[in-house]
């Protein structure tokens, strides 16, 4: 059996464990880019623990996949196509939760981009404008969206999906470092604003993870050997260890945490 498998299996048997302590039971969660690789991952990890999950992307046939794999997974799921950095779709997809689920409970802004690869002051302005509108703006323009359906639901948890490369930038990656350390603050700033409404905010800054999209940093082998050297554990991370992460955020269990962003990056030391 290989070291994956069994890092997957070690990682399904914890998820089950931590299922039955906690539920999402009547709960609504919004996932944005939601798809495929950590999005997918946590529609999976909110999904299994008894929430209505509402995932998104904008192919109409990676939405009907996805769809199809949590509903084989007896996950209860509504999907559509949705592009977060188009004012029309962000309402589409809220409307549309809320006329098939009856309201918000749980937003997960996971939708990024990588446009530009190479010296920051070599990047144009479309292609700046473009990375903070998809990695920053909109998370925040769905999060005054679902807002008020949350304080109508008596609170709720949102989650963003940061980086490592926000708080330690990896070069050649500049505006996207620049866009999630912007999740940072905005995670510090809405937290305190939204908590006399019972809402949380909170997020997580992933490390290496084996997904399509940060596929050329860990099919990159000099790459990789280089980056171990500052981990503890010496691997790229699996999706659903994000998922685990995010879906312990949303949950009772992380009541008292808001304003915070977990690192999940096997021990890669770049902040106090």
């Amino acid at each position: 059996m290989s070291s994956r498998v069994k890092r997957s299996l070690w990682t399904n048997t914890l998820g089950q464990m931590r299922m039955s302590q906690s539920t999402f039971s009547g709960k609504v969660a919004v996932v944005t880019g939601s798809t495929d690789g950590i999005g997918l991952a946590a529609a999976q990890a909110l999904g299994q623990r008894g929430a209505h999950v509402v995932v998104s992307s904008r192919s109409q046939a990676n939405v009907d996949k996805a769809v199809a794999l949590l509903q084989n997974q007896n996950i209860r799921v509504t999907g559509t196509t949705c592009n977060v950095g188009k004012g029309e779709d962000r309402e589409k997809l809220v409307q549309l939760t809320l006329d098939q689920c009856g309201g918000i409970d749980i937003l997960v802004s996971n939708v990024a981009v990588n446009v530009f690869f190479g010296n920051t002051m070599d990047t144009t302005e479309e292609m700046w404008d473009e990375t903070l509108s998809t990695n920053v703006t909109s998370g925040f323009l769905m999060t005054k969206l679902v807002v008020p359906h949350m304080v109508k639901r008596g609170g709720g948890s949102i989650v963003f999906v940061s980086s490592i490369t926000g708080y330690q930038p990896i070069r050649g990656l500049g505006p996207y470092c620049v866009s999630k350390s912007a999740l940072l603050g905005l995670t510090k700033v809405l937290a305190p604003e939204l908590a006399p409404s019972n809402i949380r905010v909170n997020g997580v800054a992933p490390g290496v993870i084996r997904t399509q999209f940060s596929s050329p940093l860990w099919e990159n082998e000099d790459f990789m050997n280089g980056f171990k050297k500052r981990l503890s554990i010496k691997r790229a991370g699996e999706t659903e260890e994000i998922g685990s992460v995010i879906s312990f955020l949303c949950s009772e269990e992380a009541s008292f945490i808001t304003g915070e962003t977990i690192e999940a990056s096997g021990g890669f030391n770049c902040r106090l």
